[in-house]
């Protein structure tokens, strides 16, 4: 086993400091996640078992990683998109010993290739955000896929996707546990924390008014609910484009506008995407927005905009200010852009809320001591996505509540049988 504490990569490891008084930050609002440690340090569960991780570096992820060594696991990390990675937090995991390789602003090369070094130690695990680790290990290194791995975890909605189509194929060669599509994972992080850091962002990008603006969001999933929310919140007028009929049924009961793309390009004045697809916005959108446009994308994956097309129709770009890129069209019309289309929440700001974090690492960290007792026991699901046991949301909501001083009531023994008892009625 090639793993060799102290190795890394990362843009500046005199940040170290300044990154671990994040994490302590972080800590401090994770309850759940430092009962875990506490506990899972004691009976090391995942002693001996190596995972590599392929998530965006911030100072809530390196509570999970910190944690996931605290329970005996070897790791090593990398980050899982090229704008998310917090400097200072990524000098914090090195300082501390942990192989991470990660920087903000790499590029897809370095990507990759900070992804393929947290392979060297052969892991057994993995823990991914969007899938890219894991389909590196399928293209790259099959054998591993099929001999070394003996399951993962996926983090986000973009990834899950990916990976049920892959399972579908039959082309998926470990079996991975879908922690994004937990309760206490998509309708906590999704909703609340995408909603609260992507307006963060877009407000750390542009410092504009919300209120009164034209707010276009593309998807009213998880996320878009939780971005519509928190803009309708702070006075502008909601507006969402949608494909789905249920999805946009939902977002006109709750008194939002509704309508497609087309017609939202010519009134809107902040625009965000979420919708994990690819050319939401294109070149014909472009043409009909209003000058002084903001756009933005809360996606996985940059895609989700065009700025290919938005390119060519321009004469100009320049770097107004901090993650603000403003294009200047070949008719004069100027459309900001905030950071390159990605992720304007990781970005732009520092990613979600770490209250809404402690419960999906949480998911992760759990999910991670599942397939290592599997292992243990001699027992490996097959090859294709699953669901996290609905007894574990359970038990992470139960933490939660008790960590805030919430209490809530129980069921009785007559209700319970009452509950199962098909014989009673009227």
């Amino acid at each position: 086993m090639d793993y060799k504490k102290g190795k890394y990569k990362v843009r500046n490891i005199k940040l170290a400091d300044d990154g671990r008084k994040k994490i302590e930050w972080a800590e401090s609002r994770m309850p759940v996640m430092m009962e875990f440690r506490k506990k899972y340090s004691k009976t090391k569960p995942l002693k001996g078992y190596r995972i590599a991780g392929c998530l965006h570096v911030t100072k809530e992820t390196a509570v999970l990683v910190e944690t996931l060594v605290a329970a005996g696991a070897y790791v090593s990390w990398s980050g899982c998109n090229p704008l998310s990675t917090q400097d200072d937090v990524a000098a914090a995991l090195a300082k501390n010993g942990i192989p991470i390789y990660a920087w903000h602003g790499m590029n897809v090369k370095e990507f990759y290739w900070c992804i393929e070094r947290t392979l060297d130690f052969k892991p057994n695990l993995t823990l991914d955000d969007g899938a890219d680790l894991i389909f590196t290990i399928h293209n790259k290194y099959p054998k591993m896929a099929q001999t070394t791995v003996i399951g993962g975890t996926e983090e986000t909605t973009t990834g899950v996707h990916r990976l049920r189509a892959m399972a579908a194929d039959g082309a998926l060669k470990y079996p991975v546990i879908a922690v994004n599509d937990a309760e206490t994972k998509w309708d906590f992080d999704n909703v609340y924390g995408t909603g609260q850091s992507s307006i963060d962002g877009i407000l750390r990008a542009t410092s504009v008014l919300l209120a009164g603006k034209n707010f276009v969001i593309a998807g009213f999933g998880h996320c878009g609910s939780g971005v519509a929310k928190r803009a309708a919140g702070m006075g502008a007028n909601v507006i969402i484009t949608e494909v789905k009929p249920i999805a946009a049924l939902k977002a006109a009961l709750e008194g939002y506008q509704v309508m497609p793309m087309d017609q939202a390009a010519k009134i809107g004045d902040i625009f965000i995407t979420a919708t994990g697809v690819k050319d939401v916005i294109i070149k014909k959108h472009f043409e009909k927005m209003k000058e002084g446009a903001i756009v933005c994308n809360t996606g996985h994956y940059d895609c989700e905009i065009n700025l290919t097309e938005l390119a060519k129709l321009s004469k100009s770009k320049r770097l107004i200010r901090d993650n603000n890129e403003e294009y200047t069209l070949k008719n004069g019309k100027k459309i900001f852009v905030l950071a390159q289309g990605r992720l304007v929440n990781l970005a732009a700001a520092e990613g979600h809320p770490s209250e809404v974090m402690d419960m999906s690492f949480a998911n992760q960290f759990m999910s991670q001591i599942r397939l290592a007792e599997l292992d243990r026991n001699g027992i490996r699901l097959d090859n294709s996505v699953h669901d996290i046991p609905v007894e574990q949301d359970q038990y992470i909501a139960g933490i939660k509540l008790t960590t805030l001083g919430y209490k809530i009531d129980k069921l009785t023994k007559e209700q319970i049988h009452y509950m199962s008892d098909y014989s009673e009625g009227t």
